[in-house]
């Protein structure tokens, strides 16, 4: 029998491929989420503080998108659902490429409400991309890329099911755990401050009902 802090410590680690593969209705890191018609992408709207200023909108960034049949073989104790899909929003595009602020920032500590979303739905089939463009027609979101699975004791990077990486985070979130913590990456330009994670915790007893309304986003860096 492994030793109970082992256990504790056990995680599901992501890894992202580049492929020209057709992944609607699978596993993809960025892209467009691809959503049944009862699920809208969640955007942020504001009202003009001014008057002649016209109204406006801010979608949140597409995260990624989990097909929770992929997580059978690295969740056997059921932790998260085993159908269905999962996904992912936050507003992470000031933090991508030296992108620009969003209209209300989010930076350490604990977001906003308004600012991420976890969202879930049971149906795997029929499912519509939903893209965003910027006005000049490139796309809101960076190309999507493939997640791979893996058991592991390790907290360090991307991860699903883990005790955040930092222990400050840990200690401010008791009986919680991190259903995504998100590391910097160069390959994409997501930059955290120093050395930054951003974690979307969750409460062990809501994760165990699939109460996804109930998730916290914080940011912690050094």
């Amino acid at each position: 029998m492994l030793p109970i802090f082992t256990l504790e410590l056990m995680a599901i680690k992501l890894s992202f491929t580049k492929t020209e593969e057709d992944l609607t209705g699978k596993s993809k890191w960025w892209g467009s989420p691809d959503l049944p018609d009862d699920l809208d992408y969640p955007i942020n709207f504001f009202k003009a503080e001014n008057e002649g200023e016209e109204d406006w909108d801010e979608p949140l960034t597409f995260v990624c998108q989990i097909r929770c049949e992929d997580l059978a073989a690295v969740d056997p104790e059921g932790k998260l659902p085993h159908k269905g899909m999962l996904y992912f929003f936050a507003a992470l595009e000031e933090y991508i490429d030296d992108g620009e602020p969003c209209s209300v920032h989010n930076g350490l500590g604990e977001w906003d409400t308004d600012a991420y979303k976890v969202l879930y739905t049971e149906q795997t089939e029929d499912l519509n991309p939903y893209e965003i463009r910027y006005e000049d027609d490139t796309p809101y979101n960076k190309p999507a890329e493939k997640i791979s699975f893996k058991r592991t004791g390790d907290n360090d990077s991307f991860a699903m099911l883990c005790p955040p990486f930092y222990e400050e985070v840990a200690e401010l979130y008791p009986n919680w755990v991190s259903l995504l913590q998100i590391d910097e990456s160069e390959q994409w330009g997501l930059r955290l401050y120093d050395c930054g994670m951003i974690n979307f915790m969750i409460r062990r007893t809501d994760l165990k009902v699939r109460n996804w309304d109930e998730v916290s986003v914080y940011f912690h860096s050094f």
